[in-house]
């Protein structure tokens, strides 16, 4: 049949193909008898040739925003980023909207925080951007009583505020408010342990202001909790999730009750310790940690690597190594740690 009428050159391009292919070997006469098994000598290369690589399943998940919204359908991504981006995508609206997002519910639920991993029936709710709030703190104590994350693109946000503590009786701020300037200077784009040094070092009886941004109030109360989707049985257990992080490639692996009691403890370790929650920091430190047969192996690791700018004194490194003792040799336990499992 032409090829948009152009009979005699879609034939020429066609022989042209042929002798390409065969160059660098004498072109066999078209009365030429075939080998004796009856498979010329293309026949045996085509059927010799690797087959194509079989394409990665796409990884679809479901998002909504917290406040209430249709619900979206976002996939390829590879990192925390790039999530946010086709969340924002999704809903025509500026990445900068999305503080933070939670897994499985649209409340403000810390222990829901997306972080480094996703399930791969998770639901994803995007808490936006709402109403900004300033107000004066006289930092009477030498602590404020925070524990602050950040969302891996930008935004540091409170995680908690610890009972009684200076900032549990200031008016306005509440948790998950993101922080997002101190006497003016902005935060947009610092990591939350960058936010927690800059109020460490603002000395005891000073007055500063802090202007924090609330999550967009919530109308979603009639949501439930993400169930099981039809046709995901081959996921098997449901332990598998999608690692991400704020760089590099994302990757589906089955979750290690190990490592992932040796993150949670790791966690609650940095939350004492500088006052914040980050669980890719706290994997980093498990994986220097992990084949590293004692801590003075394990302090010249952190001290030859990036996590030597967090400035760990030798006592801390000391509990961060038997904290990954403990969890390599079986003696941590999920119950013992409880007060850790943030799931972020």
């Amino acid at each position: 049949m032409p090829l948009f009428g152009k009979k005699n050159k879609s034939k020429e391009n066609i022989a042209e193909s042929q002798q390409n292919s065969n160059s660098g070997s004498p072109t066999r006469p078209r009365d030429e008898t075939p080998s004796s098994n009856g498979t010329s000598k293309n026949d045996v290369v085509q059927k010799n040739e690797t087959p194509p690589p079989q394409p990665r399943p796409k990884l679809v998940f479901h998002c909504q925003q917290a406040h209430g919204s249709p619900t979206g359908i976002i996939s390829g991504f590879t990192n925390v980023k790039e999530l946010y981006q086709k969340i924002a995508d999704c809903y025509d609206m500026d990445v900068t909207d999305i503080l933070f997002c939670t897994l499985n519910t649209h409340k403000v639920d810390m222990t829901k925080l997306l972080g480094g991993q996703i399930g791969l029936e998770d639901f994803i709710f995007a808490h936006i951007k709402g109403q900004p709030k300033e107000v004066e703190v006289t930092k009477s104590e030498d602590a404020l009583g925070l524990t602050i994350t950040d969302n891996g693109a930008g935004y540091a946000f409170i995680k908690r505020i610890k009972e009684g503590s200076i900032m549990d009786k200031t008016p306005l701020v509440a948790v998950g408010d993101h922080i997002e300037k101190i006497d003016g200077k902005s935060l947009v784009g610092c990591r939350h342990f960058e936010v927690a040094r800059m109020l460490k070092e603002i000395p005891k009886g000073q007055t500063f202001l802090i202007r924090t941004v609330e999550p967009m109030k919530s109308g979603f109360s009639f949501v439930g909790q993400a169930t099981g989707k039809k046709g995901s049985s081959s996921l098997g257990t449901g332990k598998q999730t999608l690692r991400i992080s704020s760089k590099g490639q994302a990757k589906v692996e089955v979750a290690e009750d190990i490592v992932s009691t040796a993150v949670d403890k790791i966690n609650g370790l940095l939350e004492s310790f500088m006052g914040i929650n980050d669980t890719d920091l706290a994997q980093q430190i498990w994986e220097a940690g992990r084949e590293k047969e004692n801590p003075h192996d394990f302090a010249v690791a952190i001290d030859e690597s990036d996590l030597a700018e967090f400035g760990f004194t030798d006592d801390f490194v000391f509990d961060l190594w038997g904290a990954i003792s403990d969890a390599k040799s079986g003696r941590l336990t999920k119950p013992s740690v409880q007060e850790f499992n943030e799931q972020f």
